[in-house]
């Protein structure tokens, strides 16, 4: 589980993985949908896709991401019944 967490440990690399999970990206369409995201991170002149390691890592957290959205909804939920 630690080398797993190891992986996706840092500020970035969740919210990148999910972005090219459908694709290629240029360092521009990245810094577009996620603000605070700086040229220090992303060189500029590559396009970024993932990895079959990378495709991999996203089909194994496809559940963890399912959960939780589900624990927002019931959260939600909560919110709304009280």
């Amino acid at each position: 589980m630690t080398a797993a967490i190891a992986v996706i440990d840092g500020k970035w690399k969740t919210a990148l993985l999910w972005l090219l999970e459908s694709g290629p990206r240029r360092p521009g369409e990245l810094r577009r949908q996620l603000p605070g995201l700086t040229e220090k991170v992303l060189p500029l002149k590559t396009e970024y896709s993932l990895t079959t390691f990378g495709r991999d890592l996203a089909e194994a957290l496809a559940p963890l991401s399912d959960w939780g959205h589900r624990r927002l909804d019931k959260l939600a939920e909560a919110r709304t019944a009280s």
